[in-house]
Parts: C-alpha cells; sequence; structure tokens
C-alpha cells in the first residue's frame, strides 16, 4: 500500500508538471496494484495522459471510468466537465450520436449549478451551435457569457479560449477588425508560454484556422513559426494539427518542396481524432502536383483527401480545366458553393471556389457569367485584406483585361510574397499590353512570369509563358529593354 501511494505522488506531480509519458506509466502501474484504486482525479489525468501520448481509445475509456467515479462521489461538476470532454472526443471522433449524448450528460449535471469554470465549456459550445444554426445573436451572447465565467474563474486558459470564441462569432459576422483584435489578445498568453499544453494546442489550432479562413496572412505565418517552435518534441499530438497550417503558408509562398515535404509528415503525426488536418495535406499536396503538372499523383491526393472528408475543390475542378473538361470543372465548383452552409466561416476558401468559377466561365465563354462571380468575389474582400483584394483584383482583371485592377493585384502579390500568383498576373498583363498594341511590355511581363514559373516547377504554366513569348523572344530569361 505504502509503494502503491508513492507511485500515486508520482504520478499526481509528473502529471501537474505535464510529463504526460512518466503519468502515463505511473497511473498504469498504480492502477494495476489491488490495493491502488484511483481518484476521480487521477483516472482524468489518466485519460489525459493517453492522449498526449497518442492512445486515443484508451483515453475516452479512462474518461468513462472518471466520469463513473465522479458520479458515484456525488461530484456533479467533475461529472459535468468529464462528459462535455468525452462529447468533444467522440466528435472528433466521428460518432455524432454518442457526442451528443455526452453534451446532454454534461448540461444535465452542470446547467442548474450556480455559476462556475466548467459552465465555460457549456458556453463555448452553445456559441459553435448557434453559429452552426445561423444564430448569429444567441452565437455572441454565449461567446461573451463563456468570458464572463472565465474573468470570475481567474482562469487565464479559460480566458484565452473566450476570447477566441467570441473573435471567431465576430469574423463570421464580418467584423474582422474587433475579431482579431480580440484574437490578438487571446494569443499573447499563448506566445509568452504562460497557459498549459492543452490550452496551448488548441489555441494555437484554433487561431491558425481563423486566421487562414479570414486570409490573413501575416498573422497566420508569425503564429505558425511560434506554434511549430512550441510544439517541436516528436510525439506532439498537436504537431500535425499546427504543421497543416505551415503547409498552407509555405504553398503560399511558393516554398513547393518543403510544402510538400510537410504534408507527408502531417500524416504520421496526426491522431485518428484530427482527420481533417490529414484530409488538408492530402488536398495542399494535390494542389501544388496540380500546378507542377503531376496529375496522376495529384488525382491520387484529391481523392484521399476526399477519402478523409474534404472537399476537393477548386483543385480538382481546376486540374479538369487544364484538361479540357470545363464543363466538369463548372458542376464541381458550383457544388462546393452550394456546399459552403456558412462562408463567413470561410472567406479565403470561398474566394478561391469563386476565382477557380471566373476563370472556368471565361474558359466556357461565359463573360457575364464570370463577371458575376469576380463581383461577388469583390464583395469578400475587406479593405483590411490585402490577400482577398488581390484575389477580387486579378479576378475582375481577367475578365475585363483592365490595367488598374490587374497592376493593383500584381503589386499586392508581390507584397506578401506570392510568386504563383503574381506570375499569373504577370500573363494577363501581358495580354493586356499586347490588346493596347505594347509588345515590348507584354514581352517584358511574360519572361518575368517564365522565370518565377521555372523557379516555382510549374511547368504547365511556365509552357503557357513561353508559347505566348515572340519566337525570337523564348530564349533567356533576362528582360530587354533594348
Amino acid at each position: 500500500m505504502a509503494m502503491t501511494v508513492a507511485v500515486l505522488e508520482r504520478a499526481r506531480s509528473a502529471a501537474a508538471r505535464e510529463d504526460w509519458a512518466g503519468a502515463y506509466a505511473l497511473l498504469h502501474e498504480a492502477d494495476r496494484h489491488p490495493a491502488g484504486a484511483l481518484t476521480p482525479a487521477d483516472l482524468d489525468a489518466l485519460a489525459d495522459s493517453a492522449w498526449w501520448c497518442g492512445h486515443v481509445d484508451e483515453s475516452v475509456a479512462a474518461r468513462l471510468r472518471a466520469h463513473a467515479a465522479y458520479v458515484a462521489a456525488g461530484d456533479r461538476r467533475g461529472a459535468g466537465l468529464t462528459a462535455w470532454w468525452l462529447a468533444d472526443e467522440h466528435r472528433r471522433l466521428g460518432r455524432p450520436a454518442a457526442a451528443a449524448g455526452w453534451l446532454h450528460r454534461a448540461r444535465h449535471q452542470l446547467e442548474d449549478r450556480p455559476d462556475c469554470p466548467e459552465q465555460c465549456y457549456l458556453a463555448w459550445t452553445d456559441a459553435e451551435e448557434a453559429g452552426e444554426h445561423h444564430d448569429p445573436a444567441a452565437a455572441l451572447a454565449a461567446a461573451r457569457r463563456m468570458t464572463r465565467l472565465a474573468v470570475r474563474s481567474g482562469r487565464p486558459d479559460l480566458l484565452a479560449l473566450g476570447h477566441q470564441a467570441e473573435a471567431s462569432v465576430l469574423l463570421a459576422q464580418g467584423r474582422r477588425a474587433e475579431a482579431l483584435a480580440l484574437l490578438d489578445e487571446a494569443m499573447a498568453p499563448v506566445t509568452a508560454g504562460e497557459l498549459g499544453g492543452l490550452a496551448t494546442g488548441r489555441l494555437y489550432d484554433l487561431a491558425l484556422t481563423r486566421c487562414m479562413a479570414a486570409a490573413d496572412l501575416d498573422r497566420t505565418a508569425r503564429w505558425t513559426d511560434a506554434a511549430m517552435a512550441w510544439c517541436a518534441a516528436p510525439g506532439n499530438p498537436f504537431r500535425g494539427p499546427c504543421r497543416i497550417h505551415r503547409v498552407e503558408v509555405l504553398d503560399l509562398l511558393g516554398e513547393w518542396a518543403r510544402a510538400e515535404d510537410a504534408a507527408r509528415l502531417v500524416h504520421q503525426e496526426v491522431l485518428v481524432d484530427e482527420l481533417d488536418a490529414a484530409a488538408a495535406a492530402s488536398y495542399a499536396a494535390g494542389e501544388i502536383q496540380r500546378r507542377q503538372g503531376r496529375v496522376e499523383e495529384a488525382v491520387r491526393s484529391f481523392w484521399r483527401a476526399h477519402e478523409l472528408g474534404r472537399v476537393p475543390q477548386p483543385g480538382l475542378a481546376l486540374l479538369r480545366l487544364a484538361q479540357g473538361r470545363a464543363d466538369t470543372a463548372l458542376a464541381g465548383l458550383r457544388l462546393a458553393l452550394d456546399c459552403q452552409s456558412d462562408p463567413g466561416h470561410d472567406l479565403l476558401g470561398r474566394a478561391r471556389l469563386l476565382g477557380a468559377l471566373t476563370e472556368t466561365h471565361l474558359a466556357l465563354g461565359d463573360r457575364a457569367a464570370a463577371s458575376a462571380a469576380a463581383t461577388e468575389l469583390e464583395r469578400l474582400a475587406p479593405p483590411d485584406a490585402p490577400l482577398l483584394t488581390a484575389m477580387a483584383s486579378a479576378a475582375r482583371g481577367s475578365v475585363t483585361l483592365a490595367h488598374a485592377p490587374l497592376r493593383r493585384a500584381l503589386s499586392l502579390w508581390l507584397r506578401l510574397h506570392v510568386p504563383y500568383e503574381a506570375a499569373r498576373v504577370r500573363m494577363l498583363l501581358a495580354a493586356a499590353d499586347r490588346a493596347a498594341g505594347d509588345e515590348e511590355s507584354a514581352r517584358r511581363e511574360l519572361r518575368a512570369a517564365r522565370a518565377s514559373l521555372d523557379r516555382l516547377g510549374a511547368a504547365p504554366d511556365a509552357r503557357r509563358a513561353t508559347a505566348l513569348l515572340p519566337e525570337g523572344s523564348r530564349r533567356g530569361t533576362a528582360p530587354s529593354y533594348a
């Protein structure tokens, strides 16, 4: 008995300092001893340590035992919080019925209690559910209730999560400046290393997802670097979800070899309850392969993303468009746009679909439909979102071949260091220059575009740029001013 007590004390100490491998081994040792009955808190720690060590099903099993132990002890707050975590885990594992059942239990055990920290989690769920049901007022009220409860609790982790929840609601409502200010406030203690591992990992993942969806490349790049430094240790379960955001940044910045290598690592690192990250990694790899002309690999990557639950658009549509199957591309894009239940939660995703739709309508010769798609894209782009503004300007310029929107798009892409999109705009500018009778400017834009596309390995676009050059200008890459 004395030995078991000593083991438990060491296990609790390990869990308190987030030595999860040590806590996992010691708690298992104590659990195997006939006299070593674990307390409800010990079982919660066993569930946490199992999850951090990659044993998701074992984590759920330990959490079930913890819930039963809290109920037996008459601890409704402990039981309610454990039920919420079980609902969250079942949801992430793709078990909606089980998740709904555990959420109902959590509500039953917590809702009639005096205000307590555990109710923050219910308010968080309320905010997310109201958002899914397109009730912005209820979503904002729930998020702000979460923040108020967190302030009363004195818990900095819950306060940061509350700010993140409110920022998410405000972003969906188009209140970008307020939302990003709250997100900055939420992330300050995260980047300063002031929070525990679970809150830190969740906040990095959520903030990066929100910023990428809002097309905020600066924050995404900054916080991705910080996240990857934080979860550098092998086995950190947040490494895969954080790395996929790194893949997205590298992809935009034209570092395609590094991005594709990182996408492969995501598949090795994610747990079974993070398949969204694996799907995103497959899709990102498919986009790189498509732009480099590696058609069969791209098709395999897009289909793998589809199998993991992601709609592989607009990448698959653009691949079909390059194959001359514009009608197939158009059908896929329309379906993907229709499937977006709440476009406000993913502005960048919708913008990419609309940009591809503009390109597809132009390929089909329907300039009016292309203009309508470009107009919708322009409406998405707030003035403080240069990534979206660049996309909208490029779409408008592709329809009109007007210099003003194309020059604005090129300036923004260059400022954002997004070389592939800059090169594609240069090709449109060359067409506009030719239409205006300025062959020399057209030649310079095409040679600059080809040089950038060659560096990226974007062979199909590079060949198209070369084909558009006059016969005598196809060799070399330096611009001619003679």
